[in-house]
């Protein structure tokens, strides 16, 4: 039995599947869990795979450690989007975080995860960790200077998660960070996306002083090649304090990782600047 991700018309994804754990549409999405033979459990929206057990750590990873040590100081963080748990088990690896607030619009996401992703899971008995079930469109809007650090961890720009790459979105995130602080959107694949990231981009930098894209390979994601976008009021990239990653216990994230990832491949580049 084989489980096919469709991209395009000429490009689709394959893996062979052992075993089908959950199949389920809830209020707002198709939800699935699998059993792949090479990358472990996955949980898919809508047919797009979300995570896998065997390299979730790649994604989760690079969402969260660029802006925690872009930021001198993120003591309270947002995370909109990412019910498997993961951005926020990387968050929370730091020391100075207060609190870490995740808004997740699907409750059968944060059940899932529950039932079948346990290693996942335990981050939400975190005392510093608050799960709010709630649109986190809605939820920012009544938000003013409140966050160091927000992190959009969205699905792919369908369904209940398209105005999660708008500028009306943005400007509530911006809003709802304290003056010097830091937004990162997953921007999607920059093979098949570019429309998008161009779009984030140029968004963002009408909002924010420092914007930057950068890159990660996360084997299972379209094209194997993915993007995120950091937009910062007061700090770049540069100036990061890299010394607080040195001994965390990570996979794929390094000091060397994190100079790394902005050094954006020449294709990258020329479309970013278009």
């Amino acid at each position: 039995m084989w489980f096919i991700e469709d991209e395009t018309p000429g490009y689709k994804l394959q893996w062979k599947i052992n075993r089908v754990l959950l199949q389920k549409q809830t209020p707002y999405q198709y939800l699935e869990v699998i059993e792949m033979e090479e990358f472990g459990r996955a949980l898919l929206l809508d047919g797009a795979i979300q995570i896998t057990e065997k390299d979730e750590f790649i994604y989760n990873e690079m969402i969260s450690h660029v802006p925690m040590l872009t930021h001198p100081n993120p003591g309270k963080v947002l995370i909109i989007g990412g019910g498997d748990g993961g951005a926020a088990r990387e968050v929370l690896k730091y020391k100075e975080v207060e609190e870490v607030q995740l808004i997740e619009i699907d409750e059968e996401v944060i059940n899932a995860i529950r039932e079948f992703f346990p290693g996942l899971a335990g981050v939400f008995d975190d005392p510093r960790f608050k799960l709010i079930v709630d649109d986190g469109i809605e939820f920012v809007k009544s938000k003013q200077d409140e966050y160091d650090v927000i992190i959009v961890d969205s699905s792919d720009p369908v369904g209940p998660a398209v105005n999660l790459f708008e500028y009306p979105f943005y400007n509530d995130c911006f809003r709802a960070l304290k003056q010097d602080g830091i937004l990162n959107i997953q921007s999607e694949s920059p093979f098949f996306n570019r429309d998008i990231i161009k779009k984030i981009t140029g968004i963002l930098n009408g909002l924010f002083e420092y914007v930057n894209t950068y890159l990660a390979c996360i084997p299972t994601y379209p094209s194997g090649l993915w993007s995120f976008t950091m937009a910062s009021k007061a700090y770049n990239y540069s100036g990061a304090s890299l010394e607080r990653a040195r001994g965390m216990n990570t996979h794929y994230f390094t000091p060397d990782v994190f100079q790394a990832c902005f050094k954006l491949p020449r294709f990258v580049h020329d479309f970013l600047k278009e």
